[in-house]
């Protein structure tokens, strides 16, 4: 099967190469149900070298950037209760972390959840974090121009591999709330 966007050797319907996927990022496949269609998400096979974004872009289409998103966990704290949660911004943008996401979670202080903490939570590669396949309780909050793409090229779980999928599906991500303004330049 041809990409949707970008420029790939291997592009597989993510439910037909669960096998490539870290166990969060497979059962949230298997799982999946909404308007887009499990079979919409598609798997690209890419080098874990090249997995930084201007590598990643020299080898596999500069119009990447414009179509391609960060999955990044933060942590808000207030008080002494902290929340982890994953925040979905186009790659041009830096998270609003202490604006729109302190709000957004009611925290006094919001900022980057260390790696350790990442990755042990998630149960993916640092680089890889996708929000496919996150803790059930966590809050996803994704930036609305993320959900106005046809696709958008995010990580699969691992450094290896990516995932295309439809702007529109994260919209229909458990517990997904769409934000004006998350991503900014």
């Amino acid at each position: 099967m041809d990409a949707p966007i970008g420029h790939f050797d291997n592009a597989t319907p993510a439910p037909d190469c669960l096998d490539e996927l870290t166990r969060p990022v497979a059962d949230a496949v298997r799982r999946w149900h909404g308007n887009v269609p499990a079979e919409q998400i598609v798997y690209v096979d890419t080098k874990p070298e090249w997995a930084d974004t201007a590598t990643f872009l020299e080898h596999y289409g500069p119009e990447l950037l414009d179509q391609s998103a960060n999955c990044v966990v933060v942590a808000g704290k207030r008080g002494g209760d902290s929340t982890l949660a994953a925040c979905v911004v186009l790659s041009g943008t830096r998270v609003d972390v202490n604006g729109v996401v302190r709000r957004q979670l009611g925290a006094r202080k919001a900022s980057f959840a260390p790696m350790d903490t990442a990755t042990g939570e998630t149960g993916m590669e640092y680089g890889g974090i996708t929000p496919l396949g996150l803790p059930a309780d966590w809050p996803v909050l994704v930036d609305s121009a993320v959900v106005d793409l046809p696709y958008v090229l995010v990580g699969s779980g691992r450094r290896r591999g990516k995932l295309l999928v439809p702007g529109k599906a994260f919209a229909e991500l458990p517990n997904a709330v769409v934000l004006e303004g998350l991503g900014v330049a």
